[in-house]
């Protein structure tokens, strides 16, 4: 389950691949932009703002997220990534840190590409950091007992579910698409005694919270605290480094 006060608490670091994605899209006036993946709707408002005679459609797949943004005033529904489609009047679509929970979303953009009128842009961004110290020791402790047998199958992630800039961009030029696609390393500055745990517990953790009864929960946390602490050390002024690789990619349709 999605909670999206525990999602907003890193608002700022969280929004800011959000802001130098859409700094590449190049729509002057489109008729319908499309937020998939619109989580708590903070950054989904911002998009009226910069084009104001646009309606705004908003989707995510999490009900809480979805709860949340109608509390902003957004038009937001509940729906699946997977099946969506345009409406004809979509001009951009943005999807931000969201794709990497659909598998083969590459094909599902070159969809998109192939629904989208000539001229229409599609914008994500997805982490790209799975193999990163954090996502290593959650799933590294999840292998140990008593965690082993309630997370058994539990689908973890690697670098292999999303591609790489060069991957996505020829495969969006072969669906006729001009591609801007790059890759950046944020180095987040955090605060705080467990700084890396408590960004996690809103992203990564959320299944490995799911699958837990709430003794084994508690444990599985004690465990990990250090994990991360020796992994993130916290610097001599109280904050905490933490590198995050995120993979972008903004497509014209049509060329």
């Amino acid at each position: 389950m999605w909670n999206p006060d525990v999602y907003l608490a890193f608002a700022d670091d969280r929004g800011r691949p959000f802001f130098d994605l859409l700094a590449r899209v190049g729509a002057t006036n489109p008729r319908r932009v499309v937020d998939l993946g619109c989580g708590p709707g903070n950054l989904t408002l911002s998009l009226s703002k910069r084009w104001p005679d646009a309606a705004i459609e908003a989707v995510d797949s999490s009900p809480e997220m979805v709860a949340a943004a109608r509390d902003r005033g957004l038009d937001a529904v509940v729906g699946d990534l997977e099946t969506w489609s345009p409406q004809p009047d979509t001009d951009v679509v943005v999807s931000n840190a969201a794709l990497q929970w659909v598998p083969g979303h590459t094909d599902l953009m070159v969809r998109w590409a192939g629904e989208l009128a000539p001229g229409s842009w599609i914008a994500m961004q997805v982490p790209g950091n799975f193999n990163a110290p954090s996502h290593e020791a959650v799933k590294a402790l999840a292998r140990t007992e008593p965690f082993a047998e309630p997370l058994r199958d539990m689908p973890f992630r690697d670098e292999k579910v999303v591609n790489t800039p060069t991957g996505y961009a020829d495969i969006l030029t072969e669906a006729g698409c001009a591609v801007d696609a790059w890759e950046t390393t944020y180095v987040h500055q955090l605060t705080g005694q467990t700084p890396v745990l408590d960004w996690i517990m809103g992203t990564a953790l959320t299944q490995v919270r799911s699958r837990l009864p709430e003794d084994l929960w508690q444990q599985y946390l004690r465990e990990i605290t250090p994990m991360l602490a020796a992994a993130y050390p916290q610097r001599p002024d109280g904050t905490t480094f933490f590198p995050f690789r995120r993979v972008f990619v903004v497509a014209r349709v049509g060329g």
